[in-house]
């Protein structure tokens, strides 16, 4: 079963979208083009930092004498590869999305459907009174430091 991180706009800006769910796991499109992965998804910073590594790991494959140059390019794809997810939250974030669950599921269709169910069977709460659901965040609160939480690599909350 794969993870999904359910995420809702913080606004009424974003009209028409009601929840995106972000499947955690390795991003083939991302590992084998990631710099085309990263511009699909908008993600203008961190495309131009994949093009920088490629740039300066085919000028280092350049040097004589320097044999690492295609370990090293797979190893920059398999990072942009697992941490894609991660790096879409991010920027889902900072566009103004706020995370309300998180979902185990075969599937985007399944993660959907067992998220509706969770919320919808919520008993209706007293006039007056916020309702919370169930499907609250598992592990998306932002620690004190005021850094978000990651599905990869790069921050896992509550470890040291």
């Amino acid at each position: 079963m794969a993870s999904y991180v359910v995420l809702e706009p913080n606004s009424n800006e974003l009209h028409g979208v009601d929840t995106v769910f972000v499947r955690d796991g390795l991003r083939w499109l991302a590992f084998l083009f990631p710099v085309f992965w990263l511009l699909w998804h908008r993600l203008w910073i961190e495309a131009a930092l994949a093009l920088a590594l490629a740039l300066g790991i085919g000028a280092l494959a350049t040097l004589e004498g320097f044999a690492g140059g295609t370990l090293l390019s797979l190893l920059v794809a398999l990072f942009f590869g697992l941490e894609a997810p991660t790096l879409y939250l991010a920027a889902l974030r900072r566009r103004g999305w706020r995370e309300v669950g998180l979902v185990e599921a075969d599937s985007a269709a399944d993660a959907e459907t067992r998220y509706l169910a969770e919320t919808v069977a919520q008993p209706a709460a007293p006039a007056g009174r916020e309702t919370r659901r169930s499907a609250e965040p598992i592990a998306s609160s932002v620690p004190p430091g005021g850094r978000g939480q990651s599905a990869g690599l790069l921050f896992n909350p509550g470890r040291s």
